[in-house]
This record gives C-alpha cells, sequence and structure tokens, in this order.
C-alpha cells in the first residue's frame, strides 16, 4: 500500500472563512452586508428591482409500473408492482426585464437527474427556442425518491441492479421534463416573488452523527443543529392577483418508504407537493395550474426516519410518508400565507464542467497544501447502505481501522493514496471502455434575485453544504446577495459530497464521496471562481465537454412478448368484484385480469379511476395518482402460456367522502402474441354504495 499524504488534515480555510463570517442558521444580513448592498445599488440597474415574469409548469414523467428495478436502494428484487403517487416534473421560469435574463429550475420526483438526462433536455429546449435556454441557465434538480423506476442513466454504475438501461422510462423522463418547462416557458407573465425562512423541527436527524461530530468544534458551535433545519420558501404571483406556485428547500432524504416498497411513489416530498397541489386546487393534465415544488438540498447525512433507523414514526410506510410530507407541507403553508419580503435584484448565472478526477486544489482550500482529486471510487462502506437503507457490512471500514478480511485485500491492493483512508471496492473511474460513473461535471450558481442557488451534482452533507453556502455568501454579499441554498442532486450525478473530516471516518456518505479527501475542497474552490465571475460580471469557461453515451447502453430486460388471459375471460374483466356497500373509512378493492403497463405508460392519464354517479353520468373524483388509491400489478402464470396479470385496484374511502353510488374503472392496453399490436381495453366493478 502506498504512503498516504496526510494523517489527520483539517479544512482550515473553511473554518477560517466561517468564522470571519459568522456563520449561524440565520439568514439576516450584517451591517457589513447591507452598507454593499447600498453600494450594488448604485450601479446594478436590477439592484432594486422587484418586478419579474414568471412562469410553472407540471408534467408526468411516471415510468414503467411494473417489472422495471426501482432506483435508490440498489436492491435487485425491488421491481415496480404498481402506483401509489405518479411523479411530476414541476418546473419554473423566472424572468428580470431589469437585464433581459431568465432561469429554469427543474424539481423532478426522481432519484437523480443522470447527466444524459439533463444533456438531452436542453437538446430538446435549443431545438425549440434556439439559445434562450441552455446549460448555463436551466436547472434540474432531483427530490431523491427512492421508489421511481430506475434504468434511466447513461452510466453502468447506476443500472447495475436494474440489470441494464431502460429507454422507455428514460424518454418518458426527458420528454416530461421539457413539457413541464414548455408549459412554464408559455405560462410567462408578469409577477412577483416574495421570500419567507422558518425552521422545521422533528422532520429530520442526522444518520451519521459519530462523523459530524468529526468536523471542528468551532465550527460545529455556530450551529444549533447537526442538520439544516431551515426551510426557504418562494411564492411566485402574478400582477393580476393569479397564484402561480412555490418552490422550498429543506434537507431530508426521502426515504420514508423502505427498500421493499414496490409501489411508485414521490415519497415525503412528493406527498407534501401532493398535499399543496390539492389544497390549490391543482389540475394535473392542464396546460396553466398551480404548481408546488418541495425540493432538495443538503440532505447527504439527513434522514426523515426520526426514530432511527428505519423508523419514520408511522405503523408502515406509508403511515411514516405522511407523517414526514405533513410537516413539510404545513411549515410550508404557514410560509406561504405569511410570505411579505419581495424578492429583491436581477437573474444571473454562471455554470461551467469541472474534470472532477483531475482538480488541482490550491491550500487557501485544503490544509494548507496543494492537493489533488482523484478517479472515481466507491469504499467498502457504501455496500454497507445507511441507516434507512441497509446493505452488507458495517460503515466506518478505513484502512487505518480495518473491519474484516475485505478491507484488508482491498487496503493492501488497491487503495490509493489519493483514495486516503478508503478502502477501495470498486474504482469505476477507470473502467473500459467508459468510466461507469461520470468525471465532466458542471457545476452552477443561479442568482435570483437576493436568493442564489448552488447546484451541485452530488448529495452534500449537512457540514458539506453550509461550506459552500458560506464560500458563495462571502462572495455574492456585496451584490445584494443575503441567502444561498442548496440545489443538491442537480444536473447530473456522481455520488455524495463529505467533508474531509467526515470522509476520514469512512460512513456511507465519506466511502460514496467518489472523488477522494479533497472532492469538497475541489467543489469549493470551482464554486468560489462562479461566484467571483458572477459578482464582477466576468465569463468562465465551459469546460470539458461530458460524454454522450446515448448510442453506448446495453440491458439484459426483456420487454413485454404478449399478454394473456383464460379463454373465458377477456382483458378488463373481473376476478374480484367490490362489495355492494361500504362505509367511509373502509377499502374497496377490486381485480381484473389486466395487461402488462409497459404497453403504455398512461402519462398525463390514469390506470384507475373512482367514480360517483351523478344522474345518468359518472364523475371521477380520484385517479391513480391520489393518496387514497392504489394501483398494483402482479404476473400470473397461467398454464401453459405464462403471460397472465392480474391488476388489483384499491381505494380507501376518505372520510369526507360523498355519500351515493360510485365504481371503479381500470384502464390499460394488452399487446397480441399473433401480430405483435397493442391495444386498449377497461374494464368496470360493479356499482357499490359509500354511506
Amino acid at each position: 500500500m502506498q504512503k498516504r499524504l496526510f494523517s489527520s488534515p483539517r479544512v482550515l480555510a473553511a473554518v477560517v472563512l466561517a468564522l470571519a463570517l459568522g456563520a449561524c442558521d440565520t439568514n439576516a444580513p450584517d451591517e457589513e452586508t447591507s452598507f454593499s448592498t447600498q453600494s450594488a445599488a448604485l450601479t446594478d440597474p436590477c439592484a432594486t428591482n422587484q418586478s419579474f415574469q414568471v412562469g410553472a409548469g407540471l408534467y408526468d414523467i411516471t415510468g414503467p409500473a411494473a417489472e422495471i428495478g426501482m432506483m435508490g436502494y440498489a436492491m435487485v428484487n425491488q421491481k415496480t408492482a404498481g402506483i401509489h403517487q405518479r411523479l411530476r416534473s414541476r418546473a419554473f421560469v423566472i424572468s428580470s426585464p431589469c437585464n433581459g435574463k431568465r432561469a429554469v429550475f427543474v424539481s423532478a420526483d426522481l432519484g437523480q437527474v443522470f447527466q444524459g438526462v439533463r444533456q438531452q433536455v436542453v437538446e430538446k429546449l435549443r431545438a425549440k427556442y434556439g439559445n434562450l435556454y441552455t446549460d448555463e441557465n436551466v436547472l434540474l434538480s432531483a427530490t431523491h425518491t427512492h421508489s421511481g423506476p430506475g434504468g434511466h442513466s447513461h452510466y453502468a454504475l447506476y443500472n447495475l441492479t436494474t440489470l441494464g438501461y431502460d429507454k422507455q422510462g428514460f424518454d418518458a423522463i426527458v420528454d416530461g421534463i421539457f413539457q413541464s418547462i414548455v408549459r412554464a416557458h408559455d405560462n410567462l407573465a408578469p409577477g412577483s416573488i416574495r421570500v419567507a425562512s422558518g425552521d422545521l423541527l422533528n422532520a429530520s436527524i442526522n444518520r451519521s452523527p459519530e462523523a459530524y461530530l468529526r468536523n471542528p468544534a468551532t465550527e460545529r458551535a455556530q450551529y444549533t443543529h447537526d442538520t439544516d433545519k431551515r426551510m426557504t420558501l418562494l411564492r411566485l404571483q402574478g400582477d393580476d392577483g393569479s397564484e402561480v406556485g412555490l418552490i422550498n428547500w429543506f434537507a431530508v432524504h426521502a426515504t420514508s418508504m423502505g427498500n421493499d416498497n414496490l409501489l411508485i411513489s414521490g415519497d415525503n416530498k412528493g406527498y407534501a407537493s401532493y398535499l399543496f397541489e390539492k389544497l390549490k386546487g391543482t389540475n394535473y393534465t392542464a396546460q396553466r395550474t398551480f404548481v408546488a415544488a418541495f425540493a432538495q438540498s443538503n440532505e447527504g447525512d439527513v434522514t426523515p426516519n426520526i426514530y432511527g433507523g428505519t423508523n419514520g414514526g408511522g405503523a408502515n410506510d406509508f403511515e411514516s410518508v405522511e407523517l414526514s410530507g405533513s410537516k413539510q407541507f404545513n411549515l410550508a403553508k404557514t410560509l406561504y400565507d405569511t410570505a411579505s419580503a419581495p424578492l429583491t435584484g436581477g437573474v444571473d448565472f454562471r455554470h461551467t464542467y469541472v474534470a472532477m478526477d483531475s482538480v488541482q486544489v490550491a491550500p487557501a482550500y485544503t490544509d494548507g497544501l496543494w492537493r489533488t482529486t482523484c478517479e472515481a471510487a466507491i469504499g467498502d462502506s457504501m455496500l454497507a447502505g445507511a441507516e434507512d437503507g441497509p446493505g452488507f457490512g458495517y460503515e466506518g471500514s478505513t484502512c487505518e481501522s480495518i473491519r474484516n478480511v475485505w478491507s484488508v485485500f482491498n487496503c493492501t491492493l488497491f487503495t490509493t493514496s489519493c483514495q486516503g483512508e478508503k478502502p477501495i471496492a470498486l474504482e469505476m473511474g477507470t473502467m473500459q471502455p467508459y468510466p461507469w460513473t461520470p468525471e465532466a461535471l458542471p457545476l452552477q450558481v443561479v442568482k435570483l434575485g437576493n436568493v442564489a442557488l448552488v447546484a451541485l451534482p452530488f448529495e452534500p452533507t449537512t457540514m458539506a453544504g453550509r461550506r459552500v453556502r458560506q464560500q458563495v455568501l462571502a462572495q455574492l454579499s456585496s451584490v445584494g446577495v443575503n441567502q444561498v441554498l442548496i440545489a443538491g442532486l442537480a444536473n447530473a450525478y456522481a455520488g455524495y459530497l463529505a467533508t474531509r473530516e467526515e470522509y476520514a471516518k469512512q460512513d456511507y456518505e465519506g466511502a460514496s464521496t467518489h472523488f477522494g479527501p479533497w472532492t469538497l475542497a475541489a467543489v469549493q474552490q470551482e464554486v468560489d471562481r462562479l461566484a467571483v465571475a458572477l459578482r464582477t460580471d466576468t465569463t468562465v469557461a465551459a469546460g470539458p465537454t461530458p460524454r454522450d453515451l446515448r448510442n453506448n447502453q446495453s440491458t439484459v430486460q426483456t420487454g413485454v412478448v404478449y399478454d394473456d388471459k383464460p379463454l373465458t375471460a377477456s382483458f378488463g374483466g373481473i376476478v374480484t368484484n367490490a362489495l355492494a356497500s361500504y362505509t367511509r373509512g373502509q377499502t374497496v378493492s377490486v381485480k381484473f385480469w389486466g395487461g402488462h403497463p409497459k404497453n403504455n405508460l398512461r402519462r398525463q392519464g390514469s390506470y384507475l379511476q373512482v367514480q360517483r354517479k351523478s344522474g345518468t353520468s359518472w364523475v371521477t373524483v380520484a385517479n391513480d395518482w391520489d393518496w387514497e388509491t392504489k394501483y398494483r400489478w402482479q404476473r400470473y402464470d397461467c398454464a401453459p402460456t405464462f403471460g397472465c396479470s392480474y391488476v388489483t385496484t384499491e381505494w380507501k374511502i376518505p372520510a369526507d367522502a360523498t355519500p351515493g353510488t360510485y365504481r371503479i374503472r381500470h384502464d390499460g392496453d394488452w399487446k397480441s402474441g399473433w401480430d405483435g399490436l397493442i391495444r386498449a381495453y377497461s374494464g368496470t366493478s360493479r356499482e357499490f354504495t359509500v354511506n
């Protein structure tokens, strides 16, 4: 094993900077910041601007609801088998007429926004709008749900447990994000934005508290909690009084659903969005409607399972989602209703690509020495998983504190001095013919008035996010910025972002920091350059062009060969019918002979409808995206063809359901084994009463 360049390094520059700024959990500018803001007003035509153009758009990005490995927990046997919530892309276009600049922010119900997705979304935007929307001003962020279909990366590591690439799901995501942006663009109208912030307690804990405690005591003393409790919300409103939507950022993993869940779900953030949009009467098929984005931030070491492990407080995963999502919804509603501080300033942005595997990091960002990043690799503890998604082995396995024979083997033969304490389990950066994870990664700073967003293609830990925020605030406070927010899992994805001290512990987060112990220092250095360029109104180099691997994908997944049913049955026919009557709170369950959902994703549609009789007509009161419904798919080997499947629809009758006559309708599509054609079908349950 090669000799290490360090034994107990410190990130002196970050600590000194934090002390100099008096870092704390507050959004209020100090006197020096206020003075600098007044100075900026003398030269910046947007310094006192409060007039924007705002637009919001919403579109379905739900992928295959059956037999596709889910993205997040890396469990081979966790494959989609139905829908509890549809996944959405929530897009916002914000433009400042004072300088003619605009930016796009998207929060998508995805585990990650992979690099290929962003490449093709921007490609479609360029084809439609020319240079209006580019890498520079388009920010795509994931909510990090672990209950969505996988297989939509162009890099092998993220498709391993899904058994390869899934083009159908990838195309659904790309088109859905694109369509949501198109809608936001078309809905642009004069408006204003108000800002509000507040603390949300008892909704998150640090899942790696021992690693957090390795950060300097003087730095930790500046914060009350070991996770960020602050939620910041933007309320977008039209000058005509119309409510456009909201965006809020709160750092917490979307892991209220566990690794045995098989239903597609937006998890706690998707549920919070659903609650707010239901409150505002959102129409999920409309061109213009209210959009509520509960976006992700520096959640790397933050879990919603506040009772430890996988325990979110509910009797089951669904109740845990309700608990976590409701807490976020309730604070967001309070902030939305009381938001009074106007967003002030203009829109601006800087973006670059960085070869993250070969950054030379200056002493000002490290421990006082020149350091370098490494070719991407994951450590043994990454395989152990985190507390809310346990894997194999134990966290905290380092080459300085060997915990098993496997680590001895890795540390002896594979670990390099560049990767420090990490026993390398897999070095993705040296794989041939292409690396298994991206190395040319996007970094971006977007200024929305006095709020700045730092878009990172990682999952930053709490302290890593704090250091980046303080770094950027130090550069941009003189141009009116008094809040800096982390937009995590943005524009691409390459694992975690831990501090140098946390990295040394090699818990899950440190072992998942791909580019070695100085990854955060490199990010701070490169983001600093973007912030300086934004402050000084100078350009930055585009950086290395990332790989485009769309034509280099493979899979062992099988598509739908054909759908079958018993000779005496029909597609949409009833296997188990509803009862004659129910009371509120009971669950209606109807089983149909069905087709495979891969035949038609029914985006912007629904596989089920709960309908109430109104005169001679039927009115739909719930769809497959509503919280009280579940759409389940199950393969049924009906010999001798083995191509049959059941579809089970469930409706838990709400406490406020209108008494009357109801039925459940199922819509699907089946594929013929004779001509290969796909044909639509539908089926309805018996009529039943709700008392």
